[in-house]
């Protein structure tokens, strides 16, 4: 069977982008860290008063230049609903939601997690300009959804 010379070029073209379309993926993946943001366990939303982290929620120093932001989402807000960490540092959040579906997208980020009842998701970021970075609810929520709002201020290292 003979394949004529445009086949060739064509199946060859087809064969190239697919090599090419697997490189970047694994470039993505591996080479520069990229992920897609996981459960990172579940909780019991009635008792998140009494369960940790989400009993004190807040920004915590993991280690030097490496931060935890534990965050309850609720309807209409966030605890905390600002979140000052220095430049160049590693932020992960951990957050999960006490009543219903609510979602947290941080703008000049990758960061855009649905935030389910008893459900923590978890995502990492490096925020290495100083500034203010909005985030804000884009599930919608109800009522006050428009008003779900937060901002991290991102400061000048010392």
């Amino acid at each position: 069977m003979e394949i004529h010379r445009y086949e060739k070029i064509w199946i060859a073209i087809t064969i190239s982008a697919v090599i090419l379309m697997l490189a970047a993926i694994s470039l993505a993946s591996f080479g520069l860290g990229l992920q897609l943001p996981g459960v990172a366990g579940s909780v019991d939303p009635a008792k998140l008063a009494q369960t940790p982290p989400f009993d004190k929620p807040g920004v915590y120093q993991i280690t030097e230049g490496k931060y935890q932001v534990v965050m309850v989402a609720f309807a209409w807000g966030y605890n905390p609903n600002e979140v000052r960490v220095p430049a160049g540092s590693r932020v992960t959040f951990k957050i999960t939601s006490r009543d219903i579906t609510h979602g947290i997208f941080i703008e000049k980020t990758n960061i855009n997690l649905m935030i389910l009842p008893g459900q923590i998701s978890e995502a990492s970021v490096t925020f290495k300009d100083p500034g203010e970075y909005l985030f804000l609810c884009h599930e919608y929520c109800g009522v006050g959804h428009q008003a779900m709002a937060g901002k991290i201020i991102v400061e000048p290292k010392p």
